[in-house]
C-alpha cells in the first residue's frame, strides 16, 4: 500500500526554490552569467510568496475546527432562544389555565353559597308560616288563602258582605228565633251555618268547631259553591 506523504510549508518552499534554480540554469544557458543572479533572485521572492498564500494542512484543519465550534456555538444559540420562547409561553399558558381555574372555582363557591342561602331563605319561609290576626279582616282573608288552595270560589266582598248581613261580624252569634232553632238546630257563627251543613262541607284543615271562625267561613263557601255556584251570588238568607 502507497504511504502518504504530507506536504508541509518547507517542502512547498523548496519546491519553489527548485523551480527558481532550474530557471536560472535556463537563464544562464542563453543569456549569460550577469543575468541569471537577478532573475534567480526574483524568482525565489516568487516562490515565497507563492508558498505564503496556501494554507497548510494544520491550518485549514484549524479553520476547519474554528468554524465547526462556531457552527455549534451559534446552533446551542439558537437552541436556547427557542427553549427561553417556550418557556415563556408554557409559563404564561400555566398563569391562564391556574386564573380560569381560579375564577371557575370562585364562580362555583359563590352559586354553591347563593343555593345554599336560597335554601336556607326556602326553609325559613315554609318554618314561619303566613301569620294572621284575630280580627275579621284576617279571618276573611285566611278563609280566602284556604280557599284558593281547595278551588272553592269566592271573593272577600262576597264572604263580607255576607258575614255582615248574617252575624254583624260577631263570630259567636247564634238564631235562636228561626225555624233551624226551632227544631234544635241553630244557626251559629259569622255565616250562621247550622251543625248537619258544617259537618257536611266542613274543609278539612280547619278546626272542627262550627263557631270558629275560619272553619264556618270556608264551610260556607263551600256549600254555597256547591248550591248557588259561589258565595258572591248569595244576597239573602241560604
Amino acid at each position: 500500500m502507497p504511504r502518504t506523504i504530507r506536504i508541509t510549508r518547507s517542502h512547498k518552499l523548496a519546491t519553489a526554490v527548485l523551480v527558481a534554480a532550474g530557471s536560472v540554469t535556463a537563464i544562464a544557458a542563453t543569456g549569460g552569467q550577469s543575468e541569471a543572479q537577478p532573475t534567480a533572485a526574483k524568482s525565489s521572492i516568487a516562490a515565497e510568496k507563492i508558498a505564503e498564500g496556501v494554507p497548510t494542512a494544520k491550518e485549514i484543519a484549524a479553520k476547519k475546527a474554528a468554524s465547526e465550534t462556531a457552527a455549534k456555538k451559534a446552533a446551542a444559540n439558537e437552541a436556547a432562544a427557542k427553549k427561553a420562547v417556550a418557556d415563556r409561553k408554557a409559563a404564561t399558558e400555566k398563569a391562564v389555565a391556574e386564573r380560569k381555574a381560579a375564577a371557575k372555582k370562585t364562580a362555583e363557591k359563590e352559586r354553591s353559597e347563593k343555593q345554599a342561602a336560597n335554601r336556607s331563605t326556602e326553609r325559613k319561609a315554609v318554618a314561619a308560616p303566613k301569620q294572621y290576626k284575630n280580627n275579621l279582616d284576617s279571618w276573611i282573608r285566611e278563609s280566602l288563602d284556604i280557599m284558593k288552595k281547595k278551588n272553592i270560589p269566592g271573593s272577600y266582598e262576597g264572604l263580607h258582605r255576607n258575614i255582615i248581613r248574617e252575624s254583624s261580624g260577631n263570630p259567636n252569634a247564634v238564631n235562636d228565633w228561626d225555624i233551624n232553632a226551632q227544631n234544635g238546630i241553630p244557626s251559629k257563627g259569622l255565616l250562621q251555618v247550622i251543625q248537619p251543613t258544617f259537618d257536611t262541607y266542613h274543609v278539612k284543615g280547619t278546626p272542627k268547631k262550627l263557631t270558629d271562625p275560619v272553619a264556618n267561613i270556608t264551610a260556607a263557601a263551600n256549600y254555597a259553591a256547591d248550591r248557588y255556584g259561589s258565595i258572591d251570588n248569595v244576597d239573602s238568607a241560604y
